[in-house]
């Protein structure tokens, strides 16, 4: 047999897929799913941490200014980490994002013992440098790893793995603080947990396959690029600033981290006690692995057109901000920073703890229809890993620096109804420009395009692969 002949065989072999395809290693399936648990040890835990209001402290200074040094790097390093992903691949993207996970939760717990801020601090620079490199990795894996066809289930697919890190997140203050009712600040048992999971996470990026050696169901493969250079990402990063589907991106993603700091400090935090916050972190990123399950389904599943199920998915998800922002602005009326009311108590408050906890669950929600809406829009301005890393990063590094700033407007004591007002119209502002972007950029596909694609880009199999 000749070079040329083996070399087709080797080609051929390392396409066929077998009957139980969903459990293989190599599936688009089993990698998505192992990256959300990557951030679910990761970034999910991070969730539940920030969630608890000023990173579990009575004072919020010291993880308010934290969170401004980690989004100021993110949003750098976020706009960097998709060229850094295309030259050292996910193994190496990945495990130096995680390790930062770790060394911020220990910050915080030196801080419950010495009360100097600086560590932690220092500590979320570098873990802004660290989530630039982890989401950019991760936005590439998740809207080029899947079949083009269904991008939106598995977003809802990792949106709801990594969630549930905040679920189980949420429960370890909970649990670990149950009974200190009057406790203001969590104890060392719970950072330490976090600190736990975050070093599993760590382990397990390096588990994570190159898109080169990733095969869908159907035989293709995810991408046959390996890896780029320093001088060709640094060019295409800066294109990216003249980019127009990338400047009618950036409200949407200035807005999808911006209203963390008033949701995290200023409603779950103004209004329940410690444990109760805990609590009500478990609904709240549980609420997230249900609105993103849901507008996964919508995306992919509601119309044959796929720009269809993009302006429908752009207009429940506007209605539904709209309910929910102004249900916010209903209970934001009844209090104000100088004029706080008593904390809540799941057990002991009755039907005055239902009103503000459903509330609390509905912005879980929203914020997660949200980002899932606008990752299915990246995902289908390209099929390709190097520019869909390129698009996540610069989405995650413009809304890094979103986050950076709303988190010192919350430290420069801005009133809580004017954070409420600007986070509203900056997610109303954005479903304009996602509608004007689908409806110039995102093609409709249909079976035979799909058709003429896959076979352009496959390998002849013999009948029995077919079969299988």
């Amino acid at each position: 047999m000749g070079l040329e002949g083996k070399a087709v065989n080797e080609e051929v072999a390392d396409t066929q897929v077998p009957r139980w395809s969903f459990l293989r290693y190599n599936s688009p399936l089993v990698q998505v799913s192992m990256t959300g648990l990557v951030c679910f040890c990761c970034p999910g835990m991070f969730n539940a941490l920030s969630g608890m209001g000023g990173g579990g402290q009575v004072d919020p200074t010291a993880a308010n200014n934290a969170n401004t040094a980690l989004y100021t790097t993110f949003a750098v390093f976020g706009i960097l980490g998709g060229g850094i992903y295309n030259i050292l691949g996910p193994h190496l993207t990945l495990f130096s994002g995680c390790c930062t996970y770790v060394l911020y939760a220990g910050s915080f717990l030196y801080y419950n013992h010495h009360k100097d801020q600086t560590f932690a601090i220092v500590a979320g620079a570098f873990l802004g440098v660290g989530a630039g490199l982890l989401w950019a990795g991760q936005g590439a894996i998740m809207t080029s790893y899947p079949p083009p066809a269904r991008k939106g289930t598995y977003i809802s697919l990792f949106w709801s793995i990594f969630n549930m890190g905040g679920v189980i997140g949420g429960l370890v203050p909970f649990i670990l603080n149950y009974h200190r009712i009057e406790a203001a600040t969590v104890n060392d048992s719970t950072y330490i947990v976090f600190m736990c999971f975050m070093s599993a996470g760590a382990i397990l990026s390096l588990a994570i396959l190159p898109p080169s050696r990733v095969i869908r169901d159907d035989g293709t493969k995810c991408t046959s690029i390996r890896y780029s250079n320093v001088s060709t990402e640094a060019i295409e990063i800066l294109k990216l600033f003249l980019n127009w589907k990338m400047i009618l991106i950036v409200p949407a993603a200035w807005a999808s981290n911006f209203f963390y700091s008033y949701q995290f400090n200023n409603v779950n935090g103004a209004l329940f006690n410690l444990r109760t916050r805990g609590l009500n972190n478990v609904f709240y990123w549980g609420a997230q692995m249900l609105g993103s399950i849901g507008i996964g389904y919508i995306l992919d599943f509601s119309f044959q057109s796929r720009r269809i199920r993009g302006f429908v998915g752009v207009g429940i998800v506007a209605l539904l901000g709209t309910a929910i922002w102004g249900g916010g602005l209903a209970k934001q009326l009844t209090y104000s920073r100088h004029n706080l009311p008593a904390k809540l108590d799941f057990k002991n408050s009755g039907v005055d703890y239902a009103g503000p906890f459903v509330l609390y669950f509905s912005y879980g929600l929203l914020d997660a229809v949200f980002q899932s809406l606008v990752y299915w829009v990246i995902g289908s301005l390209a099929d390709d890993s190097e520019t869909l890393s390129r698009y996540s990063g610069f989405y995650k590094g413009v809304q890094s620096a979103g986050a950076a700033v709303a988190w010192q407007v919350d430290t420069h004591n801005v009133p809580f109804l004017s954070q409420l007002i600007v986070n509203w119209s900056l997610t109303t502002l954005s479903y304009p420009l996602l509608l004007l972007l689908i409806m110039l950029a995102v093609k409709d596909s249909n079976k035979a395009k799909e058709g003429i694609t896959e076979d352009a880009v496959r390998p002849s199999l013999p009948l029995a692969v077919e079969r299988a």
